[in-house]
């Protein structure tokens, strides 16, 4: 059955909202271009969506050009307001943007739990109401949360587990009771990072490939065929369980000490470069967060203080290695660059996606120099050919990915044709 005008015309203003989506701003001839319509046809479609509320005159191309062909039009950015968090074992980090990503407030802060998980919980939503508040926002459209753990693929809920601090699973029930109107949703936070270094990092030109964090925890993210895959169970890219050679014993379901994360952990780099002689940018001796404990999981909450000065210590000295000539520094990173190379290859043996990118504050503090290693020495213990690299966007990369999921799905709504 042939489409009717007005199933056309709708068609036509959602490939147009598509378009302004993911390219920008954009003048008329620019969306003649893009979808072949005709030039009235883009007109009409120009004056229905600004009439609706949903585009507006953003500015003009060129710096000389002035008249109705140099209007850039863009999505309206006060349409709606987007919260993004970054939900830590110690703390939260928020932002507040317009629809189009603009970042209008922020607020971060530091949570205890040793006071109960009630009082933790209504200080992690009194940080998104301070956003919020500064940001002029009455109501937000949507809210994106990261967080560690597994996501339950049923219900999208955080999975009980006894590694975490018990505020992180209430937390997305109590930020939805404090703005009911919100479409809140929570991603484990390496899956965020993998979608934010694939629209603004590392990974912009791959459909597939492998984000492996390197940070206070370990973790891989899976995109395949453009698709973020997160497993039967929501547990894909748990790496840290991952058994290795060099650990001194097996994982356990519930313990990932003596897996992966043994080896590649903040506290385990940190407890490397002691072995080495190096001592932290301030000059002050690198010390592990606690030599019995230097592969323990973070969910040893005894040990947190320790592991979180090791989340620290650990990028700074690969960086400080990786920008050094210190002999030491490069035996160091080539130690380092060792452990890495058995968990990526493990990966790769499996998936093949042909480029794995070293992520989190560790991955790109160790930059090329660290990468560099990581691929010559996966290059001779494997025969799929795969492009290490290091990621651009560090610990930021877990908000970034919460605002673009929130966005998109902001925009998806917003945008949606009536009845659809």
């Amino acid at each position: 059955m042939p489409a009717t005008p007005s199933t056309a015309r709708a068609i036509n203003d959602r490939l147009a909202l598509s378009l302004f989506q993911r390219e920008g701003p954009l003048t008329a001839a620019q969306l003649k271009q893009f979808t072949g319509l005709s030039r009235p046809s883009v007109a009409d479609l120009v004056e229905r969506l600004t009439a609706a509320g949903l585009i507006e005159v953003v500015g003009e191309a060129g710096e000389q050009r002035r008249g109705p062909n140099a209007k850039l039009y863009g999505i309206v950015a006060g349409l709606a307001h987007l919260a993004a968090l970054d939900v830590r074992t110690e703390g939260v980090s928020v932002l507040v943007s317009d629809l189009v990503g603009g970042v209008l407030a922020e607020a971060s802060g530091p949570i205890r739990d040793d006071a109960g998980t009630g009082p933790a919980v209504e200080q992690a939503v009194a940080l998104v109401e301070q956003a919020a508040k500064e940001a002029g926002a009455d109501r937000l459209h949507t809210v994106g949360i990261g967080a560690p753990g597994l996501i339950d693929p049923a219900s999208g809920d955080l999975r009980d587990s006894g590694g975490l601090p018990a505020w992180h699973r209430r937390l997305m029930a109590a930020v939805q009771e404090r703005f009911p109107e919100s479409r809140v949703s929570v991603e484990n936070e390496t899956n965020l990072a993998a979608l934010a270094e694939q629209r603004d990092g590392a990974a912009r030109d791959r459909d597939t490939f492998v984000l492996l964090w390197l940070d206070l925890g370990i973790g891989a993210a899976l995109v395949l065929d453009g698709a973020l895959r997160r497993g039967a169970s929501g547990g894909a890219g748990e790496v840290g369980f991952l058994p290795v050679p060099g650990t001194t014993g097996l994982p356990s379901a519930t313990d990932c000490d003596g897996g992966f994360h043994s080896l590649a952990s903040a506290s385990a780099i940190v407890a490397l470069a002691v072995e080495h002689g190096l001592t932290v940018p301030d000059g002050g001796r690198a010390a592990p967060a606690d030599p019995t404990h230097a592969s323990a999981p973070v969910r040893a909450a005894t040990h947190l203080p320790a592991l979180l000065r090791a989340a620290t210590h650990a990028p700074a000295l690969v960086r400080a290695a990786a920008r050094g000539t210190d002999p030491a520094a490069g035996r160091f990173l080539d130690a380092l660059a060792d452990r890495v190379a058995l968990g990526v290859a493990a990966v790769v043996s499996v998936l093949d996606p042909g480029c794995v990118v070293l992520a989190g504050e560790v991955g790109r503090a160790g930059g090329d120099a660290l990468a560099g290693r990581v691929q010559r020495r996966l290059a001779r213990m494997s025969p799929l050919r795969t492009e290490v690299r290091a990621g651009l966007l560090g610990g930021e990369a877990v908000l970034r990915g919460a605002l673009l999921t929130a966005r998109d799905r902001a925009q998806d709504e917003l945008f949606a044709p009536p009845g659809s």
